[in-house]
Order: structure tokens, then sequence, then C-alpha cells
């Protein structure tokens, strides 16, 4: 009996010191959430308060994706239609600002309710729409905090064989790290969809046809010419001008752009959101990029000579003397036609890309405000603009989150088409609403059949009212996977995404993401089998706003 008892007692030691080392990795909760965006953080908080455990996998180190990343001049369109989770993230910042102390290089007084169709600070309604980049990444923070969110930053994917899927169902998801996170729900928050891939969920990438939905307003739109971001002047390609021969000035493809109407592979644009600040006690001057070459910048300078001057309209105030800038004209920000390979591209591409448009902006910022072919009074007032000290201190001041506009966009359920944002077809089962206009930045910059220089893709239509988005856009076919939700690489056309890859709607659609998991957790169902009308009634209890008929 007393060896029995040694043999025991050793056992147990021997178990006891190596299960920690077996498990150590292993994590598990009810819902496994992948992303550190917006609509990340508002599914986490939602899923605390309906009473389950959560876990955030982020690769990200800083929180709040593109909110907290420089886009702090929110597209809101209707305000009115943005409840919820979302609603007291705005509600908080206006909290923030009604504070004096937040009100550091600058009076709010100074500062006022400036916004054009976007007012900064709507007391009525406590909430407010135009902020700081460090002052929205608090935000998500004390979101985390008070809500006791267990999070995991800076977590990749393993995107060779990282995602276990048994009977349609997620199991488990590992990352580079060796982590493996275990859960009953999955929610796929990146605005890569990265996840969603791994999980064998179709998606798309790229335009479709005018023909594939029924619409206007996809696939290539040579000729379309909206907004104020392409040349309204004749300007020549070439090295030297007029001359064929003399080569191609770079940022300038000399593919066929392709058939009006027709889809391609193509996605929109990227850039930063640049927090700039002419305030002297907190700007940084523009740093010039080691790899600097003014020659990338050749075709602004002829768009100079043009005579055009509208280079500062898109410094759009945020508080405190800063901005949040965004692409405006022809040639800004914007480093067109170079993020093709982006949504399907491996960790170390991705980083590439990013660091090329980095090096773009950075190298752009500095020829504006130095280069002597740029006219004087440009140049000169360019030069009273920096960085802001106080922003992204831990890198180097720049964004710390690239603006991916679009990258895979799941095919789910239901896709959401132009025809849904126009209010063209009555849409089953919503769960959010959207309201900004139809929005899809330049996606190429090519060579007209007369020889001039023309981009193609900047499309702007606004809905004559704000849209129901469904549940079906958020959730995956049912035989391709039953407990993931996808509530930002939404499943909807190219034209359609353009309205819906809106902050507030993502922060919207992680909410409803959320409480359908929790919902189909409750019920031991998939997410595709949850009663609507149960949902409905949720939803509409966490203050979210579905449809029209709510407003009136």
């Amino acid at each position: 009996m007393k060896q029995i008892l040694a043999i025991f007692f050793l056992t147990s030691i021997f178990y006891g010191c190596n299960s920690p080392q077996k498990n150590e990795n292993s994590f598990s909760a009810d819902v496994i959430i992948y992303g550190g965006t917006s609509g990340a953080i508002t599914a986490a908080v939602e899923v605390i308060q309906s009473g389950k455990s959560v876990i955030v996998v982020s690769p990200d180190k800083h929180l709040g994706g593109l909110s907290a990343g420089g886009l702090g001049y929110t597209d809101t369109g209707n305000k009115s239609v943005i409840g919820g989770l979302s609603r007291e993230f705005y509600h908080r910042v206006w909290l923030h600002y009604n504070d004096s102390a937040a009100w550091v290089w600058q009076k709010h007084s100074e500062y006022g309710n400036k916004g054009q169709g976007t007012v900064a600070m709507d007391g009525e309604n406590r909430t407010m729409w135009i902020f700081e980049p460090h002052v929205a990444e608090q935000v998500f923070e004390d979101f985390v905090s008070e809500n006791n969110i267990t999070i995991y930053r800076d977590e990749w994917l393993d995107r060779e064989n990282g995602v276990v899927k048994t009977d349609g169902k997620i199991e488990s998801f590992k990352t580079i790290s060796g982590k493996i996170f275990s859960g009953k729900m999955f929610i796929d928050a990146t605005y890569e969809g990265d996840l969603m891939a791994e999980a064998g969920v179709s998606y798309h990438v790229g335009r479709e046809s005018t023909t594939q939905y029924n619409e206007q307003w996809n696939g290539v739109q040579t000729g379309v010419l909206h907004h104020g971001h392409w040349f309204k002047s004749k300007i020549s390609p070439y090295k030297i001008p007029g001359d064929s021969t003399s080569g191609v000035l770079p940022l300038i493809s000399t593919e066929y752009p392709g058939d009006y109407g027709a889809g391609d592979n193509k996605i929109q644009a990227f850039c930063f959101r640049t927090c700039m600040t002419n305030h002297d006690e907190n700007r940084l001057p523009f740093p010039k990029p080691a790899n600097y070459d003014s020659t990338q910048y050749e075709l602004l300078v002829r768009v100079f000579e043009t005579g055009r001057k509208d280079w500062f309209d898109k410094f759009d105030d945020i508080p405190n003397k800063k901005t949040d800038t965004n692409n405006h004209g022809p040639f800004s920000s914007d480093n067109i036609g170079k993020n093709y390979d982006y949504p399907e591209a491996s960790y170390e591409r991705r980083q590439e890309i990013i660091k090329e448009h980095e090096n773009y902006q950075k190298g752009l910022l500095w020829f504006v405000a130095n280069d002597p072919r740029v006219p004087e009074d440009i140049r000169k007032k360019k030069a009273t603009w920096g960085l802001a000290k106080d922003e992204f201190t831990d890198n180097g001041n720049w964004p710390h989150q690239i603006y991916v506009r679009e990258a895979r966009r799941m095919i789910g359920e239901y896709v959401t088409t132009e025809n849904d944002v126009l209010l063209k077809r009555e849409v089953p089962n919503p769960v959010g609403m959207g309201s900004y206009a139809m929005d899809s930045h330049n996606v190429q910059r090519y060579i007209t059949p007369e020889g001039y220089v023309q981009n193609e893709g900047d499309i702007g239509i606004a809905p004559p009212a704000p849209y129901s988005i469904s549940y079906g856009s958020i959730v995956p076919k049912k035989e391709e996977c039953t407990n993931l939700l996808v509530p930002v690489c939404v499943s909807s056309s190219h034209i359609a995404f353009g309205s819906i890859r809106m902050e507030p709607v993502f922060m919207i659609l992680g909410q409803s993401a959320a409480t359908a998991a929790c919902m189909s957790i409750d019920k031991n169902i998939s997410v595709q089998e949850i009663s609507y009308d149960e949902l409905q009634k949720e939803l509409l209890n966490k203050n979210q706003i579905l449809t029209l008929e709510q407003l009136k």
C-alpha cells in the first residue's frame, strides 16, 4: 500500500510539473475574437455584457484600428442611425472633451464646432464625432479595462495550418507564437479577413462587374469623374512631355484599365490618415525618408504647374490644433495601384506594402514642404506644418494603422449590393444601418487613348436615406462555417462596401455579431439558425437602430 501511495505521489508530482508546460499555450473562452479594430473591441464588450467569456486575439498592439489610427474626422453620415455601443464610444469622446483639461493646445471656444457636415460636439445628444487619435485609443482601452476583457496583443494567426475545423465548426486556431485559442463561437473583426479565409469561407477580392449583381457603380468606371480627385487638365504621362518614347513617369500604369463595367482584381487605394499640426510647440518637421527620391513626385509638379491650388483642402481640423489629413486631389496621399496584392499577401509582403506606402507618403510631405519646384506659396505654407509630437509617440509620430479601405469581402448568406444601399429592395433581417455615400477611392492611374494621365475608380454616390444591413451579410453560408461571424469584411459588393466600410458601422456590426454569437451559445445552434425575431428583440433592447421606421 505504501508503495502504491509512493508511486501515486511521484506520478502526481511528475504530471503537476508537466501539465502547465503542456497547457500553458492553450486558452479557451465562449467567444474568441480575432482583431484589434473598433469592431473587435465593441464585440468583446458586448460578449462580456451578455454574460459570456471572451478572449480578444489582436495582431495589433494598439486597439481601435483606424478610429485610433488617425481617422478622427469620423465619416458618420446620418448620426441618428448610430446606436448601441457605437454611440457609447462617441459619448465617451464627448465626456473627454467636455472637460477643460482636454484642451491642451487651444481653448474649446477657439475650436468651436468645426466640421463640414460633421458637427464636432453635439451637446444635445452628448456625443462628439471629431477627436484626436490618442483620445480614441484611450476609450477603447477603457472599454477593455472596465469589462475585464482578456486580450492577447501582437498575436498573428498561423495562416499555414492554424485553423482546426470539425464538421463545419471552428474548434480552435493557432497563432504564430504557438498559442492555441479554443471557443464555441468565433468573430473575425480584422480589416483583412484572415480567419475567415483560413476557415474556408468564400470571399471576393476586387471589383465585381456591373452585371454580376445588377449594379451601375461597380467594376471599371473609366470616364466617371466624381469628387475632385482626377486630373482636370491635360497632363502628359511621359518623362519628356508628349514623347511616348521617353518613358512613363513613376506611379502611372501602362496597362489597359479595362472595359467599362468589367470586373477586376484591383482594390481602392490605401493611405495613412496623418495627424498634423502647425502649432510650433507640438510640431515636428516632416521627416525625410532615407530612400527619398524626388522623381517619384514629378507628376505632382505638373499638377501644380496647371495652377491647381487645392492641396490643403483635406486638412480637417480636430481638437488641439491638429488635423486628420486625408487624400485630396489627383496626386496626394493615396498610393494608387500599389496595394493590389495586399489582401492575399503574406505577413512579410504586407509589411513591405505598408512600408512602401509610408515611404511614399513621408516623401510626399517632405517634397511639398521643401522642393523648390513646388509653388512658393504652397511650399512655404506646407513648411509650417508637421507631425504632432503627442500622437503615435512610440511609432515616430506616424500612424500605427494604414487605412485598409478594402481587402477581402465575404460571400455570405446575403450579399449587400448598391441595390440595398440605394433602397431599391427590402433588406431582410437587419442588424444595423449605414448611411454614408458609396465612396470608393481611386483604383488605378492610367494613360488615356488620347495620351494623357487619368485616375479611375473614384466614386461617390449618396443613398437617398439610411439603409439597413442584413444579418446574412455578417454570417457565412451554413455549409461553409456554422460558428463564425464577420462584422468587418462583410458580405457585400465592392461599391456597397464603399458605404459600409465606416468605423461607426463596424462598431455597430461588431456588437450585433457578438449578440448573435451569445444567442447561438445559449440555444446551442449555429449562427445561421438563430431566430431573427429573438435577435431583433435583443438588439433593440441594446439600443441598436435597425430600420428607418425606428427613426420616424
